[in-house]
């Protein structure tokens, strides 16, 4: 398999671990979020995958110069890493990730998928 490359929507501040949303709140941004990135998917031409495992590399190109700790970029993208495995018909539960952080501007997340 040739490696994928994705781009998702950043992922919203809602989805924080660090958020004090209520909790009907979160839910609702979560869905909101994983319907995005799995329309983002699908749109950009992934498909169903026929594999054991992934390795799923994760760079968050952040909005502006704030600091964004990775953990919890990783812990903001769960809904929308979700959403990206039922595209992909592989639980993320058999992916490998790498994370790392670019320079901004952007506000998004490239997402290369390898098997």
């Amino acid at each position: 398999m040739t490696a994928l490359r994705i781009v998702l929507p950043w992922p919203p501040a809602a989805l924080s671990p660090n958020g004090r949303l209520h909790w009907a709140a979160k839910a609702r941004a979560a869905g909101t979020y994983r319907r995005a990135c799995r329309a983002q998917a699908l749109e950009q031409g992934a498909l169903r995958i026929e594999a054991d495992r992934l390795h799923v590399a994760l760079t968050f190109v952040p909005p502006d110069r704030r600091h964004y700790d990775l953990d919890n970029l990783l812990a903001r993208m769960k809904s929308g890493l979700d959403g990206l495995a039922s595209v992909l018909g592989v639980d993320d539960s058999r992916w490998s990730l790498s994370i790392e952080r670019a320079q901004p501007p952007g506000g998004y997340v490239q997402v290369v998928v390898t098997g």
